[in-house]
């Protein structure tokens, strides 16, 4: 799925978009998750800092 998703995005329209996976601890548990998401790339440093 992801080699798709990343696929798509290198043809024409998406080269203004990134996708992004950043790990995440749940409170409750401290177990890890992903979250992924596709951005806009000047959106990429305030996804990280959320």
């Amino acid at each position: 799925m992801a080699k798709k998703t990343v696929a798509t995005l290198q043809k024409g329209a998406g080269k203004g978009f990134a996708k992004v996976v950043k790990m995440v601890k749940s409170p409750k548990t401290g177990a890890y998750s992903f979250q992924e998401e596709i951005v806009p790339n000047e959106e990429v440093n305030n996804f990280f800092k959320k």
